[in-house]
């Protein structure tokens, strides 16, 4: 668990240092800034993924039945939102931290379906600095909503979701777990 916890902490570490200390972040510079942040996210996704991985099963509460095909549904909202956030698509505009929201609407999904400690401290604990992170960025920056462009983005966002929603699923049934079935292999 020890793990866990230190990858979820790098993870907000790495990702709150712009917002938390803008003058030292500023003095480091742009570039080794940026590097320091993705070599800090590498390593605490790594860390985050062995801790879940190793850590025990401690049941918390227990998700109600069918649960599973709202994780599915929610998790292709998510990596729709994650696609949008790259798009200069008609959607684009009306939502100010797409990204961010997709990260929430991915914990959410994976709380609905995992009740253990370990879920908890991942999903949990990551959907909270998405939250804390966006709640920080509407404090601080005002925001000027893009200007809307072609539909035609936005069908190329849902393509990109379904094509990536795919993917995912095809891994986590890789590890061991068909999010279709709701079963481990």
């Amino acid at each position: 668990m020890q793990i866990l916890i230190a990858g979820v902490a790098l993870w907000w570490v790495s990702h709150l240092f712009k917002r938390l200390a803008p003058g030292l972040r500023a003095r480091i510079g742009d570039g080794p800034g940026k590097l320091i942040v993705t070599v800090a996210s590498i390593v605490a996704i790594v860390l985050m993924v062995i801790g879940y991985r190793q850590a025990e099963f401690v049941p918390i509460y227990t998700p109600l039945p069918g649960m599973g095909h709202l994780n599915n549904l929610l998790m292709l909202i998510a990596m729709f939102l994650f696609a949008l956030s790259h798009s200069k698509g008609s959607l684009r505009p009306r939502i100010r931290h797409p990204m961010l929201a997709s990260v929430v609407v991915w914990s959410i999904a994976h709380l609905l379906v995992n009740g253990d400690l370990a879920s908890i401290v991942l999903f949990g604990g990551v959907g909270l600095w998405a939250v804390v992170s966006m709640l920080l960025i509407n404090a601080r920056d005002p925001w000027v909503p893009p200007a809307p462009g072609p539909v035609r983005k936005d069908i190329v966002a849902a393509i990109i979701a379904l094509v990536v929603y795919g993917i995912v699923a095809a891994i986590h049934s890789w590890l061991g777990y068909n999010p279709f079935l709701g079963t481990y292999g």
